[in-house]
């Protein structure tokens, strides 16, 4: 006796696959709207002059004073730039800059790595109230202590010389904070391992902990470079002769007396001094960006 089996009906067919539904687009919140115009506002306050700086440089310098003014110049013309190098020895002033904000990049980079480790991983008395009056120098202006470093560098034979804008430079209250909470953020593991192998602080610090830390020894000197390459009080104290002028310096003189010079040279020796620090920027944004991430996922 045989038994028929019953298929269910439309399982032959099976149902088509019905179609996804389409997603609707959701809205920006309230808030993020909010950040992104703000970021865009705060872009745009920080390109365009830039741009406009760009931009007026290129013009001729009849062209530098139209009214209304034209935020694109009407004819490229690189007289301005010519007229850089012909009224200031911009090649003796870039050298000059170079090896002052190299020297004190390095030597911040150097200083804050082992005051920041000694902080860091070395306990001793009064490490918390000296650590507290490092960083209390951060309050203290440049303007309070220009006096006092201007006589100790007389003092040392030193005026007028590149050395007295290298040497009281070096010292950085903020790079070694920074460098400190940086070698926080290192396991302790390492130096642990390097005890039992007989290696001392010194060994310990030079062969483990200074390579890592190339990240925020990074950020030290990017940012010790952006502002020495820029500093204009300090070798207005420190220097007097033109040979030891650095780049900042150099570029007042195209103002010309009493403010009579073309503004269109002016702003060209500007976009010129901009360029090393724009490298400098874009080589090194790799380890500024490691050096600000470090520690968060700690």
């Amino acid at each position: 006796m045989t038994t028929q089996q019953t298929r269910p009906s439309g399982a032959d067919n099976p149902p088509a696959p019905s179609r996804p539904a389409r997603r609707r687009r959701r809205l920006p919140s309230p808030g993020r709207t909010a950040a992104i115009l703000f970021t865009m506002v705060a872009a745009a306050a920080v390109l365009v002059p830039v741009m406009w700086t760009l931009s007026t440089s290129l013009r001729s310098p009849s062209e530098a004073f139209d009214l209304p003014p034209h935020f694109i110049p009407l004819g490229f013309d690189l007289t301005a730039y010519r007229e850089v190098f012909v009224q200031i020895d911009i090649t003796r002033l870039v050298l000059n800059s170079a090896l002052v904000t190299a020297l004190i990049a390095a030597g911040q980079m150097l200083t804050a790595a082992m005051a920041g480790y000694v902080f860091a991983r070395m306990r001793f008395r009064g490490s918390n109230l000296l650590f507290a009056l490092v960083l209390a120098t951060m309050m203290v202006p440049v303007q309070v202590t220009i006096v006092p470093v201007f006589m100790l560098i007389r003092g040392m034979g030193l005026s007028d010389t590149l050395l007295a804008l290298i040497i009281p430079a070096i010292p950085t209250a903020f790079g070694t904070f920074l460098m400190r909470q940086y070698f926080m953020s290192l396991p302790t593991d390492f130096a642990e391992a390097a005890e039992i192998d007989g290696a001392g602080p010194w060994r310990t610090f030079f062969s483990i902990y200074l390579p890592l830390s190339a990240p925020g020894m990074a950020i030290v000197g990017i940012l010790a470079f952006n502002y020495h390459w820029n500093e204009f009080f300090r070798p207005l104290v420190l220097t007097n002769s033109e040979e030891n002028f650095t780049l900042p310096l150099g570029l007042v003189s195209l103002q010309g007396h009493l403010g009579t010079g073309s503004i269109s040279v002016v702003l060209a020796g500007v976009i010129i001094s901009m360029v090393p620090a724009l490298v400098v920027f874009l080589f090194g944004q790799r380890y500024l960006r490691e050096g600000l991430t470090a520690g968060a996922g700690k």
